[in-house]
């Protein structure tokens, strides 16, 4: 992502800001949220780029590196790598790709066309 991407502290995020920037197809962060507030915010957002008829695929930074790890117990990262791949077929070329940054505490949400 860009480095001149428009930011939003979590506590100063709101629907009509989220709406306005994905009406104008602009790449964001929301910054300085809480893992306990960040799945709910991913759905709205999920929610809002499909009100406006555009497609998007939510990720959560680092699971590839996570399912690799679960190569250790073959089974769980087979079925992990699995999943992550179906996913991803499922949502192939995505308008907006969604990103949970856990260990940061923020969501990127990428413009991809």
């Amino acid at each position: 992502m860009s480095d001149n991407i428009y930011q939003i502290h979590y506590s100063e995020a709101d629907q009509n800001t989220y709406l306005t920037l994905i009406q104008e197809k602009q790449s964001f962060e929301i910054w300085g949220i809480d893992f306990s507030d960040m799945l709910e915010e991913v759905g709205t957002l999920e929610k809002l780029i499909e009100a406006n008829r555009l497609t998007c695929r939510i990720y959560t930074k680092g699971r590839l590196v996570s399912a690799g790890l679960g190569f250790l117990t073959i089974g769980a990262g087979i079925t992990a790598l699995a999943g992550i791949a179906a996913h991803n077929l499922l949502t192939y070329n995505p308008d907006y790709e969604i990103c949970r940054d856990i260990a940061n505490n923020r969501i990127l949400v990428e413009f991809k066309k």
